[in-house]
């Protein structure tokens, strides 16, 4: 990954490049921001910047022995740390257990311009419904890789995405080690919930805000790699926010925004009627899905309370709904108004966390289903 494979974010490649060619590199660098906006991308390039021997002022050369290195993401001196789900049978524990898979995802998601998602990842994976984390012994396996020297590099990497998934256990393992690395080590962290990360971690780390991808970039790239007439492009820009992973979705084929519409139409119009039964056989279908898909579902809802609530005030330019969802907006908004819009999203937002902790889901659902009955005549 190059700065140049970016889209936009020029402002963050410029501090970024600055930063390394003056030799201000922090120990720990924290990247927050939705996985779309390219936080990963720009973290992954930062660290092939910093240990490029032939780099320009604005890239990495890519013919150096460290660039070709990076190619093949194979760099002695580059560890990765992700979410995984632990696999005992296959003896497969730790990250390290799943580089190959993890090499071979990431290339293929470089090749094809892609940004990518925990789901994404998952999909590589015999994950069997689980929800991915970082292990406690990871910490150690961590703490022991970094003990070791340097190989040849000008920094060791430590490449952490989504540390806010790093059990209590491992965290805190890592607290001292992120607070005091050893010398010429750049501890980089990507995450889309920094609430979720420990504070004290946080509070070691220098915070990179990566910001929605400019309308305009984002509309060039979206014409430039999949081909899209100028102005198409530039709705789809709009209805995605400036995130690229929901731009492409919304050209993917298999989207899941359409089965999720339909989902939530159908447990607006269970608590609208009162169906009781409808309502036990919807929460058996979302109990069927793995974790992560029903968090992903929940998100969903919560923003489209969100844009059915902004429908009301008549100001499309805040609006971001594509045409199915508009087209049922114009019946269903009025039912959510200031008598209830914050309880709903309370209710949605209670339901993911319930979720995140591995609460019966069939049990969520149909919780929550029974509550929306109480607030959609509201």
């Amino acid at each position: 990954m190059f700065f140049k494979d970016i889209i936009g974010q020029d402002e963050l490649k410029q501090q970024l490049t600055e930063s390394a060619r003056k030799g201000v590199v922090p120990h720990a660098r924290l990247f927050c921001g939705k996985e779309g906006n390219g936080g990963f991308q720009l973290a992954l390039a930062y660290a092939r910047y910093l240990n490029c021997t032939g780099r320009s002022e604005t890239d990495s050369c890519g013919v150096c022995p460290s660039c070709i290195k990076y190619n093949e993401l194979a760099h002695p001196d580059l560890h990765f740390v992700f979410p995984m789900v632990s696999n005992k049978s296959a003896k497969k524990e730790v990250c390290d257990d799943y580089l190959p898979e993890w090499r071979a995802f990431l290339k293929e998601q470089i090749a094809e311009h892609s940004y990518f998602t925990i789901d994404t990842w998952l999909g590589r994976l015999d994950s069997d419904n689980k929800q991915a984390v970082i292990y406690a012994a990871e910490s150690d396996r961590i703490i022991y890789k970094m003990t070791f020297r340097i190989y040849e590099a000008n920094y060791r990497i430590l490449f952490v995405w989504m540390p806010e998934r790093m059990n209590d256990t491992c965290a805190n393992k890592l607290l001292k080690f992120i607070e005091e690395p050893p010398p010429n080590t750049a501890i980089l962290m990507i995450t889309d919930s920094p609430d979720g990360i420990l504070g004290t971690i946080v509070s070691r780390s220098q915070l990179v805000q990566v910001r929605p991808i400019q309308t305009e970039a984002l509309t060039k790239a979206i014409t430039d790699i999949w081909g899209v007439q100028e102005m198409d492009a530039a709705q789809i820009a709009h209805l995605s926010e400036g995130n690229y992973f929901k731009a492409m979705e919304s050209l993917a084929v298999d989207n899941d925004d359409a089965y999720f519409l339909d989902r939530f139409k159908v447990i607006m119009r269970n608590g609208w009627s009162r169906n009781i039964v409808a309502m036990k056989s919807f929460a058996e279908e979302m109990a069927s899905m793995g974790r992560e898909k029903q968090k992903k579902f929940l998100t969903f809802c919560q923003r489209q309370i969100r844009e059915n609530f902004i429908h009301c005030l008549h100001e499309p330019s805040l609006n971001y709904m594509s045409k199915e969802e508009a087209d049922f907006s114009k019946n269903f908004s009025p039912y959510v108004n200031e008598r209830n819009v914050m309880e709903l999203m309370d209710e949605l937002s209670l339901a993911e966390r319930h979720i995140h902790q591995n609460v019966n889901s069939k049990m969520v659902f149909f919780d929550l289903s029974m509550r929306i009955i109480v607030l959609i005549k509201k």
